[in-house]
């Protein structure tokens, strides 16, 4: 069968930017959503555990009491940054996603159910009404589930969209639409990969709320800082693991994109790698001093730039599955001067903005931990 006669035609309205432009704006919106992402779920996660030895351990109690507040606004800037770069993956890749959505067809569509379950689950056990309140670890971890299935389904979408010649089969399997992407083998190291860095950063996210209480309460913030030390660093090294099982089950020419074929995706890869050791390292010795502060400072820079040289590498693998029968040169591009300018602006101004409310938000009394 002709794989190209099975990709829908591209949208033939001119692009109102350069292709560059999108797909800088893609790579940038992906890396706020991501983040809002691993901090919900991460957190989540860690969250669950400290409710687990919260019964003994006071400090447990608090932390746990604290991110389950927190999540139902993060699962909200989860979603909310995520609109923008689908809306980019849209414009660029559509008739290759939108062709895999309808392929997996119910899966996809029970995202939203998913997603809403998981979002009364947060908010049950955040507003703690009594009954809730005793089931609180169960509620979260079965809310937590979800929204790792939730994960799970956009892996299967993701693997699709990328792999056209395998669309015929897959619709054919099951036309009815209850389908998933089981036969890709880079399937399940992708959605690991993905769901073990959520914990790391979670546990980034948990240290960083000790900075935020140090002031105010310097044992419960070096709690905090210890408890999600440990967890970034342990979970950075299994995802070296994952990681590697990850680009060993890349098709060869995907996989030496990172071993010299690609200077970008090799710099990248290597240097991610080499700041993710680094990271490891400095959180070791951070976590033996008394004020583990300044080091913390350090790692969080460094994954900061990790994430970027992922996503990075993350766009160049992606093209290179799609080079067969994609190529952004035959975009018609027709740049509208007179209203990009102030979209660019307006765009930073938001980001900016966000960026403030985050800030206020974990700063302000009703975000300080629980007495």
């Amino acid at each position: 069968m002709d794989v190209q006669a099975l990709i829908p035609t591209a949208d033939p309205i001119a692009l109102p930017a350069p292709f560059w432009v999108f797909k800088l704006l893609l790579v940038v919106t992906f890396l706020l959503h991501i983040l809002a992402m691993n901090f919900m779920l991460g957190g989540g996660v860690l969250a669950a555990f400290a409710r687990w030895r919260g019964r003994q351990d006071e400090n447990a109690r608090r932390l746990f009491e604290e991110v389950s507040k927190n999540i139902p606004s993060l699962l909200a800037a989860t979603i909310t940054l995520g609109i923008a770069p689908l809306l980019f993956l849209q414009v660029l890749y559509g008739q290759f996603f939108y062709t895999s959505s309808v392929i997996v067809g119910w899966p996809w569509f029970l995202v939203i159910v998913f997603v809403t379950l998981a979002y009364y689950g947060f908010y049950l056990v955040a507003f703690k009404h009594q009954a809730a309140h005793r089931r609180a670890g169960g509620i979260i971890v079965f809310s937590l589930l979800l929204i790792v299935t939730v994960g799970f389904t956009y892996t299967n979408n993701l693997t699709l969209a990328l792999t056209p010649e395998k669309w015929a089969a897959q619709y054919h399997a099951d036309p009815s639409g209850w389908n998933l992407n089981w036969s890709e083998p880079t399937l399940i190291p992708r959605f690991l990969h993905f769901m073990v860095a959520a914990v790391a950063i979670g546990g980034l996210y948990i240290a960083g709320l000790g900075l935020l209480r140090w002031k105010k309460d310097a044992a419960y913030g070096r709690y905090l800082i210890r408890y999600g030390g440990r967890w970034f660093m342990y979970t950075t090294m299994v995802q070296f693991i994952v990681g590697l099982w990850f680009l060993i089950s890349q098709p060869r020419s995907q996989m030496m994109l990172f071993m010299g074929d690609n200077v970008l995706a090799t710099a990248a890869f290597f240097i991610g790698l080499l700041a993710a050791l680094a990271a490891v390292f400095v959180t070791s010795e951070a976590l033996r001093k008394e004020d583990p502060r300044p080091g913390l400072y350090l790692v969080t820079g460094l994954m900061f730039g990790v994430i970027v040289f992922m996503l990075i590498m993350r766009e160049i693998l992606q093209d290179s599955y799609l080079a067969a029968h994609f190529n952004a040169a035959n975009f018609s591009v027709a740049t509208q001067w007179e209203v990009l300018p102030l979209f660019l602006v307006l765009f930073l101004a938001g980001v900016g903005l966000w960026g403030v409310m985050m800030k206020r938000y974990f700063a302000t009394a009703r975000a300080q931990a629980p007495k």
